[in-house]
């Protein structure tokens, strides 16, 4: 009984550390190219570039999702990143949460 409580606890923590680490690289790309067109202040929202777009289409967003903090959303205006989402055409659904902010209807 003890060997197989071993066994499952190194088997959660195997899954902890990859799904925690499953996403660093998008999150890395997603600063490089998309950085400038997230940070704040909120206004002015600039077209992201084709780099920017490509990232978001193939980035992770629930896992990029789930690593947003209080202290990141001072730094990333999450209004903006709607707007990226959107002009990359791989927008939130309403009532996504991102962090602690949920995405409204699309205008």
């Amino acid at each position: 009984m003890a060997k197989l409580m071993c066994l499952c606890f190194i088997v959660l923590t195997i899954a902890v550390v990859v799904s925690a680490g499953g996403c660093d690289g998008d999150r890395q790309d997603m600063i490089r190219e998309c950085g400038k067109y997230q940070k704040f202040p909120a206004e002015p929202k600039l077209a992201p570039s084709d780099a920017c777009c490509a990232v978001w289409q193939k980035a992770n967003i629930p896992c990029l999702c789930a690593g947003v903090t209080k202290e990141k959303e001072k730094i990333w205006s999450m209004e903006k990143v709607g707007y990226v989402a959107n002009f990359c055409k791989k927008p939130f659904p309403h009532g996504y949460k991102c962090g602690s902010y949920t995405f409204p209807l699309l205008a």
